[in-house]
């Protein structure tokens, strides 16, 4: 299947860009707006409103199928992919990535993939541009085939058709309290993320956070009943390195700690701290982990910073160097680099969260569901957005569709199979 032409349309993302050092650095909110001048280069203000770009893919019956652009709210921090800049990714997805599309077999896949995502001028194309392409081919695949996106993923690595739903994390933003009372009302899989992201939030010694935590839980029993168990999942942006020091043991102290405070939940502490670069990740993330496990915790170690990459996963995953790893899909690239990241993980004994940005899009939030639902990932995240109710519609929604379709396509799998004597 040929590809007929290329377009690309501009777009928004459903956040904000955020100047992570800047913030780290006690730049101060006024209103939604933070005061103060960046420090992350490419940014002119701390906050950016987030823009994406949509690029589309005419196929040969001139019906067109897209996929969404964009960067990750942390853009430029903890090694990733600097501010998305949508004039620079227009000019290089008309001049590079749009004549390679019109040469490809659109109905291949991994092979398109490959294919598209060459080098240019020997560097790797950026992340955004093979994050939202392989959102495009994998909707051409799917629709030429007339399968989901699942099943197009299931048959490229060899899966079998999933059953299981994917359990769902919601993040809250800065409207904490609110935005918990929705989620525990919808009774939602994994909460609250929480945004301690700076000293205030965190607290001296951590006292904020740890008071937050307990809030949470103490909350999640009112409202929520004795049946209702989520995991608390809370990303602390480093926060406890940055309070209490970069020495591993002292950290796995203090996740212990607030473990402790909270019996009968299961606790997720993700980006405990930022050891600077992804060997000093691994090393240090890998004591943590190694001394929460031998003090018999409810503690789990999520990574994120230092761990975009699929080659940055491989190795976090096989040095153990946390629980769960966050497989944040901008930052990851390709959609087929998310699923290899996803079995990656499941090949280390090691959880799979397949995540992502506030700043994404209604299409790549739906497609990053497929690739969770068919690798059969322990979580995803509800976006876009830094609300709930929008974000968790809009994945659990086309979770819910997408298991109703396969199992229908289950059943009729299993009436051929049974014609056919098999």
């Amino acid at each position: 299947m040929q590809i007929k032409d290329v377009l690309v349309a501009p777009g928004n993302g459903a956040f904000f860009y955020d100047d992570q050092a800047a913030i780290r650095s006690g730049a101060v909110q006024d209103g939604f707006l933070y005061v103060g001048e960046p420090i992350t280069p490419g940014f002119v203000f701390i906050r950016h409103p987030a823009s994406s770009l949509s690029i589309g893919l005419v196929l040969s019956d001139d019906s067109v199928v897209w996929g969404d652009m964009m960067g990750v709210q942390y853009s430029g921090a903890g090694g990733r992919d600097s501010l998305f800049d949508a004039d620079q990714i227009w000019d290089l997805t008309s001049r590079v990535v749009a004549p390679r599309l019109l040469d490809v077999d659109a109905s291949r896949y991994l092979e398109a993939c490959a294919q598209v995502f060459e080098p240019h001028e020997h560097k790797r194309l950026p992340l955004a541009v093979e994050y939202g392409v392989s959102q495009a081919l994998l909707r051409a695949v799917a629709q030429l085939r007339r399968k989901t996106m699942a099943e197009v993923i299931c048959a490229e690595f060899n899966l079998r058709l999933p059953t299981r739903r994917v359990p769902i994390y919601c993040q809250s933003g800065d409207a904490r309290e609110i935005n918990v009372d929705k989620m525990i009302l919808k009774a939602v899989d994994v909460l609250p993320h929480g945004l301690i992201n700076s000293r205030q939030k965190f607290g001296v010694g951590g006292r904020s956070f740890m008071e937050f935590v307990k809030w949470v839980a103490a909350r999640t029993r009112e409202i929520g009943g004795s049946e209702y168990k989520p995991v608390l999942h809370f990303d602390v942006y480093g926060w406890i390195g940055q309070e209490i020091g970069l020495e591993p043991q002292r950290i796995a102290d203090f996740i212990c700690k607030v473990a402790d405070t909270v019996p009968g939940f299961m606790i997720n502490i993700e980006s405990p701290a930022d050891f600077g670069s992804t060997q000093a990740q691994i090393e240090n993330y890998a004591k943590i982990v190694s001394i929460v496990d031998s003090r018999g915790s409810s503690a789990r170690i999520v990574v994120d910073e230092r761990c975009n990459t699929l080659d940055d996963i491989r190795l976090f995953a096989e040095a153990r160097a946390a629980h769960l790893v966050q497989i944040k899909t901008p930052d990851v690239g390709s959609l087929a680099d998310t699923a290899r990241a996803v079995l990656l993980c499941k090949e280390n004994k090691v959880g799979a969260y397949v995540g992502g940005s506030c700043t994404e899009t209604d299409l790549s939030a739906q497609a990053s569901v497929h690739i969770s639902v068919a690798t059969q990932a322990d979580m995803m995240l509800a976006k876009p957005g830094m609300g709930v109710d929008e974000a968790f519609s809009i994945v659990g929604n086309e979770q819910n569709r997408l298991l109703a379709m396969l199992n229908r396509r289950r059943v009729q799998n299993e009436m051929l199979d049974n014609e056919r004597g098999v």
